[in-house]
């Protein structure tokens, strides 16, 4: 398969970098970092190395197997390669070489479940299909249920889509992914299964350099058997192994650090890469470009211009059947401590030193550091009850089988959160999260402060809110910013309006958005952190939320009703007034 760059900005040039020392996980660990180039257009990723590491990288190429050596010898002789003059030119030829001599194995561990068969597989395709995967990657499917590859194939092909502008080879595209695909059967406990998925992956990684990709779609309780089976008896020997865990990352500030210092102890810090998908949407991806490379932006993001943010995610079905998992979470687990905070913290960070990873999740810390931990007064819960609407009949969240009876667990939560730093003293950020709601979407929506001495405050009345200008961010669905102005109507008289400077993603750009596994899959491939969370960050996460999720359980605060379908409990709206705040997606006006 060629690749193409075009398609692909930042595709991954195999390059091996420098191994980790004394790391616990056997075999060496390697990131992509150093090697994630494009010669044409640096990619805004990796900008904070502005020179390129060429000894290191020609280095690396020593490494290679003795036919890429001797390839390499013969190109050489025979004119095929030319005379390295440059460094450019040295990098070049060296991560060519490596290309050729690595590959990627990702095992999906859990192929079987619904998250692999709807979001990773199908992911993993759209890489493949957009030609942004290696030349040579194996994908492997494990699970403790009884399959043959063939049968695999079948699972997954049920599931998987073809982008817009490529209709016409989509099937061929299809065939080639699938004859990528195995399968292997064992239990997540098992040393002996793992190392015959060991064996397997050999067979298929054929004396090249084997990088290695581990996901976890399967539930918290066995992340620990899983990672230590494979550390012990199917990592990379002479490339990187990484392990993706899936959220819930806990369920409290002792359970996160139990698990955190569990994996810790077969796993380095930079192998863990903690996935959050909303890290990876598009709209959350543009919030720093927003911000960061606009001057109409960058002076306004502050308390001197902010009156409130509010982050709000709804869907419009319940639990369905999901029940017993989202029952021992709740809402607020499910949904504020990590998707919420950590747009939060993107939207709210100061400036980073760079794009660089490190440097990102540096300022995001510090904002989390920076935020009071939540008290009883400012959160209110609730929890759907069944409803009728137009001849259907809706249950209630209770009325799911696989929910304990009487269950206290709030299926909605608003919250108001404040960051005692400079920049954001006094500023509410307002949080709402609920399912069985009237709508599905997910937003960020920034209020700004009044006009002072408005000359045309009479115009509104004494609703001064009609006169706010308003920053929205339509994270999902039907992407798109808009800015709400003020307007004067065409006409002889004065008459004001509110419209809307808009930017609307399916009329702006033809190009189909990406789903966020499928940027967070590179991005792992390609030892791209930043998207990714780190442990200290998911620390201080936890201590924001741990004290009031036990005070709510060990009070057992009883969630306010509210019909499935609506807008809510009505206490919502107490909260937000609390702070002079109306809820920004409760006007006709949206």
């Amino acid at each position: 398969m060629a690749l193409s760059y075009s398609n692909c900005p930042s595709i991954s040039r195999l390059a091996p970098a420098r191994p980790k020392l004394q790391a616990p996980f056997s075999g060496p660990s390697y990131s992509y970092g150093q090697s994630r180039r494009d010669f044409s257009q640096i990619s805004h990723r990796s900008t904070r190395n502005k020179s390129f590491n060429v000894g290191y990288m020609l280095e690396a190429s020593s490494d290679l197997t003795s036919t890429s050596r001797e390839t390499l010898s013969k190109k050489h002789e025979n004119g095929g390669l030319p005379t390295v003059r440059s460094d450019e030119s040295k990098l070049s030829a060296a991560i060519s070489i490596s290309r050729e001599a690595a590959t990627v194995s990702i095992t999906v561990v859990g192929a079987s479940g619904d998250l692999a068969r709807k979001k990773i597989f199908p992911a993993l395709f759209a890489l493949f299909y957009e030609d942004c995967l290696p030349e040579h990657f194996t994908i492997f499917g494990y699970a403790r249920s009884k399959m043959t590859d063939a049968e695999l194939r079948t699972l997954v092909s049920k599931t998987l889509t073809c982008r817009i502008d490529k209709r016409e080879n989509c099937n061929d595209k299809m065939e080639e992914f699938l004859k990528r695909c195995f399968y292997h059967s064992g239990q997540y406990d098992s040393e002996e299964n793992f190392s015959d998925l060991d064996k397997k992956l050999k067979e298929h990684e054929v004396a090249k350099i084997s990088n290695r990709l581990f996901y976890l779609s399967i539930p918290p309780n066995i992340f620990i058997d899983v990672v230590k089976c494979a550390s012990r008896s199917a990592s990379s020997s002479n490339g990187w192994t990484r392990v993706i865990v899936e959220k819930p990352f806990g369920r409290d500030s002792e359970s996160s650090a139990a698990l955190t210092r569990n994996l810790k102890q077969y796993l380095d810090e930079d192998q863990i890469f903690r996935i959050d998908h909303y890290l990876g949407k598009e709209l959350v991806e543009n919030l720093s470009v927003l911000r960061f490379s606009n001057l109409v932006f960058e002076p306004l993001w502050s308390r001197q211009y902010i009156r409130n943010v509010q982050l709000i995610f709804s869907e419009d079905f319940g639990t369905e059947g999901r029940g017993g998992y989202f029952d021992h979470y709740g809402v607020i687990r499910d949904i504020m401590q990590n998707h919420l905070l950590q747009i939060l913290a993107l939207f709210s960070m100061e400036t980073p030193v760079s794009l660089d990873a490190e440097d990102i999740r540096n300022e995001k810390v510090k904002v989390l550091r920076s935020m009071r931990p939540l008290q009883l007064e400012n959160i209110v819960v609730g929890q759907y009850k069944s409803h009728t609407k137009g001849g259907v009949a809706y249950p209630a969240y209770v009325d799911d089988k696989t929910v304990a009876k009487g269950s206290l667990t709030p299926t909605f939560a608003a919250a108001a959160l404040f960051i005692d730093n400079a920049r954001w003293d006094g500023v509410p950020f307002l949080m709402k999260a609920g399912k069985a709601l009237h709508t599905r979407g997910t937003e960020i929506r920034v209020q700004f402060r009044h006009v002072p001495g408005n000359l045309y405050k009479r115009n509104f009345g004494t609703d001064l809110d009609r006169s706010t200008n308003e920053l929205v961010i339509r994270v999902q669905p039907d992407e798109a910013i808009y800015l709400k102005i003020n307007n004067k109507i065409p006409g002889l008289g004065m008459r004001l309006d509110r419209s809307n400077l808009h930017l609307h993603y399916a009329a702006r750009y033809s190009k189909e958005i990406p789903d966020a596994y499928e940027r967070l899959l590179l991005d792992a491939i390609e030892g791209e952190r930043r998207l990714f969370i780190r442990s200290d960050e998911l620390d201080a996460a936890w201590v924001l939320f741990t004290p009031l999720l036990r005070e709510l359980e060990d009070k057992k605060i009883a969630p306010e009703l509210y019909p499935y379908g609506s807008r809510g409990p009505v206490g919502a709206h107490y909260l937000a007034a609390k702070y002079n705040v109306r809820w920004g997606d409760l006007g006709s006006e949206h």
